[in-house]
């Protein structure tokens, strides 16, 4: 029980890696808050008082304000927040309109920025932000030139807002999978593609949400305590390649 008494809001959390990361937190002792712009109470009615819904878009300052009032009306304090909110839509950079990349940008690195600086404000005794990046902000990707360059966005953002932030002992840090299989993890690829993608990992598999996850954990707990400014690559060695 890692983060017993501890408070947390998981953006993105309807599904996938998101989801992972918000049941294992409740799993190591936290109250966590699940926000997704799709969902609704159902998501959470399995775990009683350990967790709440609340819809909101990240990419809208007046959502992410009310996300954050939620949170201290219902547990009175937060203590970690998890940036995993994300799109990836694939599209050819020749192809790309305006309207596209600033959607991509708004929900990958503009959101990290607004819900950032409003939990920052309510974690008076200290706290843990940590952002789900991607292999992506290391290793580029043909058809994801805005998630490559908004995901190197974040990992630049993480290391300014950790000396920032250092004097409030807020720790900055952020999580970068590589392949993790969830429910859209194949969009936009073939059979072959996949299996291609598979033989490139040393460990011999794609991860599960449990992986980042468990990554998460360690970052928001204790045993963190003197680690911030960093990027963690949980990839199964893929970028060794």
């Amino acid at each position: 029980m890692m983060l017993n008494k501890k408070v947390a809001i998981v953006t993105g959390s309807a599904m996938g890696i998101g989801k992972g990361i918000a049941e294992m937190l409740i799993e190591e002792g936290a109250k966590v808050v699940f926000s997704d712009i799709n969902g609704d109470d159902s998501l959470v009615a399995e775990y009683g008082d350990k967790a709440i819904f609340v819809k909101c878009d990240v990419a809208k300052a007046e959502e992410v304000d009310n996300l954050i009032k939620q949170t201290a009306e219902r547990f009175g304090q937060l203590d970690i927040l998890v940036n995993n909110a994300g799109i990836y839509p694939f599209k050819s950079f020749s192809e790309m309109t305006e309207a596209e990349w600033d959607k991509v940008m708004a929900v990958n690195l503009k959101s990290v920025f607004l819900t950032s600086q409003a939990a920052a404000k309510v974690m008076p005794n200290g706290g843990r932000i940590i952002d789900i990046s991607s292999i992506a902000s290391v290793v580029g990707f043909s058809g994801l030139v805005h998630y490559c360059a908004s995901k190197g966005g974040v990992n630049a953002m993480i290391r300014a807002l950790a000396l920032e932030l250092a004097d409030k002992n807020i720790t900055v840090n952020a999580v970068a999978p590589g392949g993790i299989t969830t429910p859209g993890s194949s969009q936009g690829m073939t059979d072959e593609a996949i299996k291609q993608s598979i033989a490139m990992i040393p460990l011999g598999r794609m991860g599960e949400p449990k992986d980042i996850a468990g990554a998460v954990a360690f970052l928001a707990s204790d045993k963190a305590n003197y680690i911030t400014g960093q990027t963690i690559i949980v990839d199964g060695g893929w970028t060794l390649r």
